[in-house]
Formats: C-alpha cells, structure tokens, sequence
C-alpha cells in the first residue's frame, strides 16, 4: 500500500458508483489492481457521454488512454459498494489529465487514487484534435486549481 498523501472525497468533483463483482476479486480476495483502471475508465467516459456528448460509437472524435498510473492505500472486495470521484488536472489542446480515486461508499478517504490522459483524435484520420467545444466546457467544470 502507498504512503504517499491520502486523497479525501473533498477532492473531487464527480461521483459516480461502482459496483463490484465477484470477477473483480483476485485469488488473494481483493479486488485485483488492473481493475482499478477499469472502473477509472467507467467514470471518466460517464462523464465524457453524459456531461460532454461524447458520441462513442458513432462521433468523430475519440479519446485514446495514452498514460495512467495508480497508487493503493487500502484493499477492497466484492462485495463492496464503491464510488469513483473524478476531477481534471490538466486541460490542454487536445487532450486532458483526469485526476481520479476510488472510495468505499460514504467514506471520505481513498482506497486509491490516480490518474490517466486522454488524447481526443479524428476516429477516421487517427489524428489529434482540438477538444470540441461542448466537451472542453464539461471538461472546465471540475478542473481544479493547481494549487488544489
């Protein structure tokens, strides 16, 4: 587990829930560490589909994960209730830094927290893009100061 700086919900701008399953626990009856990114991958595109109109299955434009990384504080397991808590970093041209960490429902610090950048490409040139309007307004709503 990591000794760096606990994050607390306080940090964060959007929660959405997290179920576990019975697949997410490893053979030690945790839940295992790649998984964290699935469920960092879950909330993140939530937020991208329903505050930013991310069209993800027919839109020009996609996000691409090109970095992410994570740090464990605590151990859950199915068949724990989970929240994600999800803020922007950094917000650039074309793509964006998410800050993200995962909490047992109600409580107020992190079992993990991390991160992960998207690059927004043309789906058909394969190439990046400026962030459309719509999605760079949602993305600005819960980007947090650099002091924060």
């Amino acid at each position: 587990m990591s000794r760096a700086p606990i994050p607390q919900r306080s940090d964060y701008k959007v929660f959405y829930p997290i179920g576990t399953r019975w697949a997410d626990n490893d053979i030690y009856g945790h839940v295992n560490n790649v998984t964290y990114y699935a469920y960092f991958d879950t909330a993140a595109n939530r937020f991208l589909i329903e505050e930013g109109g991310l069209d993800i299955t027919a839109g020009d434009i996609v996000g691409y994960v090109v970095n992410s990384g994570c740090q464990y504080h605590a151990p859950v397991a199915y068949p724990d209730e989970l929240e994600a808590g999800l803020r922007v970093d950094k917000l650039g041209n074309s793509s964006v830094q998410y800050g993200l960490a995962i909490f047992k429902r109600g409580e107020q610090s992190a079992v993990a927290h991390g991160h992960f950048v998207h690059v927004f490409v043309d789906r058909a040139a394969d190439k990046s893009v400026p962030i459309p309007a719509r999605l760079r307004e949602a993305l600005a709503g819960i980007l947090v100061a650099a002091s924060e």
